[in-house]
């Protein structure tokens, strides 16, 4: 009998000597399909390549499905092989299973083979396997790839895209999908999504896309370090944010609690036990009685101090782990407003062959606009084009004026450096912006996640506010709390602002113009 759950017990990872995950327990059965959340660095891609065995633990036991699929495992085919290649991998299983059924169904004989056979064929539906091949082909727009397009040809969204479908059309009994939505488009996320809440097994996915994590999922698992381990919340993404906050309010209420009894113990032990009938004279000819009574009083004052004592030591035994501090982003300005008359950038005719063709664009100072379209529509282009870094003619920017670029693909030239020598001597210190945790202002670059070198990069664009600030897919490697509040703080920023992004959760708040790219010959911006 093939196991079905996916269970970790005690499970342990370090990197170097730094422990990444610390006796994390899980259990996930057939029909539950889990989020996970976290800060970046918390171990979410970690816990899922150890679950789904491309790494081991130090420590800890996992026992999986034998087919578990990882979405962000290399896959196994050279760049000489096909997009029909890996398909027909995806399918192989079904179509053996088939043929075997067919062979076991005139040998009576073997009929216990027939039915192992025919449960597993059942799991996997695999009657259904070539016309769902075709649907998860169609649904993730690979048709306008071709079967016969090589890998090696494809780009890195291309290729995972492939990978998904292969996932999708083989039906693993537990499939772990780390941020599957990068490199879809609406249609093609909302695919996804129905397929995932049809799959009859184990789904467990680490995504940012908030509104993905809501129509997906029927628990979330919080990564959260300062809790130790993982903790499990019932229910989609919405009901989990509540969960959070009234959880954190009782956390925060209890240990206030405490600390006003323990504090109102010292007191006594120092103070009001010790003011029994103090000061008190005895009457005249009432010595004997006088002492009588103070020797009872001493005897109260005793009591009281030793259970207080008693019940300070108690709650010092049991105390509370005071609430550690959340990191906000607490930035100054995010830009800087320009004062001059005029376009800070216009566009003419822009024309930046196979990427983008925009027919008019002018941005004002202060303005808020959102790129949205497809992959392919040339968002990231024009983002570099009016930064400069991707150089045109037809886009002429005021005199001055500084911009701002957090591209999704950040460079570092030395990864030996720390994030506090990187970002240098500002006015607002880098510990203040509230994107990099003191524990990370002194690691090396290396060592970092990606979320944590773009909460970096952002870092150091910021440091020096600019007149305009370009953003591309901002909120891709951002924990979800903090892409919340850099959603509030670009409201209220002085400059210009320019958000590309497929954030669905951002763009169903966004109250600005939006430009929306497709393939049509020209481009234009709507509000």
């Amino acid at each position: 009998m093939r196991a079905q759950s996916l269970i970790a017990v005690d499970v342990v990872k370090f990197f170097g000597e730094r422990r990444i995950l610390d006796g994390i327990h899980l259990t996930a059965n057939p029909g539950q399909r889990l989020g996970l959340v976290g800060e970046n660095g918390a171990g979410k891609t970690t816990l899922l390549r150890l679950l789904a065995g491309a790494d081991n633990p130090d420590a800890g036991d996992i026992t999986r499905p034998a087919d578990t699929g990882l979405l962000h495992q290399e896959l196994p085919f050279t760049a000489g092989q096909t997009v029909g290649d890996v398909i027909a991998d995806a399918l192989r299983e079904s179509h053996d299973l088939l043929r075997r059924l067919d062979q076991l169904l005139h040998q009576p004989h073997r009929l216990t083979e027939y039915g192992a056979v025919l449960q597993r064929a059942e799991q996997i539906n695999a009657w259904d396997a070539d016309r769902r091949a075709d649907e998860i082909m169609h649904g993730l727009g690979l048709p306008a790839i071709g079967r016969q397009r090589t890998l090696g040809t494809l780009s890195g969204g291309q290729r995972s895209r492939v990978a998904l479908a292969a996932l999708l059309v083989s039906r693993p009994a537990a499939l772990l999908l780390d941020e599957p939505t990068n490199h879809l488009d609406d249609q093609a996320v909302a695919f996804v999504e129905t397929q995932l809440r049809q799959l009859p097994g184990v789904v467990i996915v680490a995504s940012h896309d908030r509104v993905f994590l809501d129509e997906v999922c029927t628990d979330i698992i919080d990564l959260d370090p300062a809790r130790g381990g993982i903790t499990r919340y019932g229910g989609a993404y919405s009901a989990y944010l509540d969960a959070k906050k009234a959880e954190r309010l009782r956390w925060e209420q209890a240990f206030a609690n405490q600390q006003d009894e323990m504090n109102a113990l010292r007191h006594a032990i120092n103070t009001t036990a010790r003011q029994v009938a103090h000061g008190r004279p005895p009457r005249d000819g009432n010595k004997m009685s006088y002492n009588a009574h103070g020797e009872k009083v001493q005897a109260s004052i005793a009591s009281r101090v030793r259970n207080a004592t008693q019940r300070l030591e108690t709650l010092q035994r049991h105390q509370i782990r005071k609430p550690p501090a959340q990191l906000h982003f607490q930035a100054p300005p995010l830009t800087t407003k320009d004062t001059g008359d005029g376009h800070l950038v216009s566009i003419r005719d822009l024309h930046i062959p196979g990427r983008i063709q925009l027919q008019r664009l002018d941005i004002e100072p202060g303005q808020r606009l959102l790129v949205t379209g497809p992959n392919g529509s040339g968002k990231s282009s024009l983002l570099h084009a009016i930064a400069g870094t991707l150089h045109s003619g037809n886009v002429l920017r005021r005199k001055g004026l500084r911009v701002g670029l957090l591209a999704q693909d950040d460079t570092w030239p030395d990864l030996t450096r720390t994030p506090r020598q990187l970002y240098g001597h500002h006015e607002t210190p880098l510990a203040d912006l509230g994107l990099v945790a003191p524990k990370d202002l002194d690691r090396p670059i290396a060592t970092l996640s990606v979320g944590q070198r773009r909460r970096l990069a952002l870092a150091q664009l910021i440091a020096d506010p600019p007149h305009l600030l370009l953003l591309d897919e901002p909120t891709n490697h951002l924990s979800l709390t903090l892409a919340d509040e850099l959603e509030n703080a670009l409201g209220t920023a002085p400059g210009a602002v320019i958000i590309a992004t497929h954030d669905r959760w951002l763009r169903r708040r966004w109250q600005h113009p939006e430009l929306t790219l497709n393939s049509t010959p020209t481009q234009h911006a709507t509000t």
